[in-house]
Order: C-alpha cells, then structure tokens, then sequence
C-alpha cells in the first residue's frame, strides 16, 4: 500500500511511502486479540487501591446491643454490624492486582490487526518530518489546521523523542502523541485519524 507525503502546510509534497503489508494488510486480522490487548492495556492502568472496612476494621464498641433473645426483634451483635448505618461493609473491595500475562505473539498480532484495520479504514496520514524551534500550542494546532484534522482526535506518531512538539501538544486532550517504537494497540485505535511522520513509516515496517 502507498500513501502520498504532505507537508505541514497540508500540501502534497508529490513523494510517496510504501506500507508493509506484512503488518498494514495482514491477511487475517484477529479481532479477539485486538480485544485482549486493549482489555490488559487498560487492565494495567489500574490501581487497584480500592478499600472499604468491614466488620473487624469499623471504629466502634463491640458491646452486645441487647439480649439474644426476649427483646421482640431481630437478633442483634455489636453496632459495627453490616444491617446498622455505620456498620462494616460484607465482602467489600480489597486491594489487588488487576494485570495479567498476554503472550507476545498474541500482542504482536493485536497491533499488527490494528494497523491493518486503520489502514482499510483509510485512518493513516503521513507528513513529512517537522520540527517546532519552540514549545507552542498554537503552532501545533496551526499544522492540525493546515492538515484538516482539527475537531478530531488524532495520534502523532515521531520517530524518536521530541520535546517541543510533546509540549506544545500536551494541553490539547484531542491530540496524542506516542514514538513509533513504542506504539501499542490501545493508542492505535484510540484515535480517528493516525498521523505518522516520514520516517516513523521505516520504524512502523518493521515491527514485528
């Protein structure tokens, strides 16, 4: 597959890239692996710090309320109990860990059936190489501007680490921006439109 070259400017520069079709057209593109991906990705953001006190942890007297038996009611213990206001909670949330193990084949596939379906999507732009001399937010919108993407959200794929464009793009919550070594399928598919850098394609071809 190839995909013209724009500029910054949102012209065509008249240059063309060529994707790999062993990871942008693969021929059977998994959708359940795609799924499993996303779910661990989002699995691991998890604290998992929740914590509510139950019976034993409740600040309070553990003093019998009223007899066993006689009173005309329920049956009641100390006042830390479940059915009382005030009371520990049954069987309530516990810290824990939310990750789990996903073999790298498997996340291999998911990222290569994202590309894949991002490609038939026709959701990958590719500009050429830039760079902003300073960090500036209106620079950067004015190049999402200029490529008729405002309004959308879209992710920068860089070939490495760029500091003033991660700065000027940080306050924008519509705008992403990840390195191509580093791309997983959730920031793949977390987008409309994917826009890559010229030589971010190289590093994308590769991947395995």
């Amino acid at each position: 597959m190839e995909l013209a070259v724009y500029n910054i400017q949102g012209q065509d520069t008249g240059r063309k890239v060529t994707l790999n079709d062993e990871v942008f057209a693969i021929e059977n593109p998994s959708e359940h692996a795609v799924y499993l991906a996303v779910k661990q990705y989002l699995a691991n953001q998890r604290q998992g710090t929740h914590k509510a006190k139950e019976r034993s942890e409740v600040s309070g007297s553990t003093k019998k309320l009223g007899r066993q038996k006689g009173g005309g009611g329920a049956r009641h213990g100390d006042i830390n109990s479940p059915l009382l206001v005030g009371g520990g909670r049954v069987f309530g949330p516990r810290p824990r860990n939310y990750s789990f193990k996903l073999n790298k084949k498997v996340k291999h596939l998911a990222r290569r059936s994202a590309l894949t379906f991002k490609a038939q999507n026709n959701q990958i732009m590719v500009v050429e190489d830039f760079n902003l001399d300073t960090p500036k937010t209106k620079d950067f919108v004015n190049i999402v501007k200029n490529l008729k993407l405002d309004g959308q959200k879209i992710l920068l794929v860089l070939p490495g680490q760029n500091i003033n464009v991660f700065l000027s793009a940080r306050n924008l919550p519509e705008a992403k921006i990840v390195t191509a070594s580093d791309i997983n399928t959730y920031r793949v598919l977390d987008n409309k439109m994917m826009v890559v850098t010229e030589s971010s394609v190289d590093v994308l071809n590769n991947l395995n």
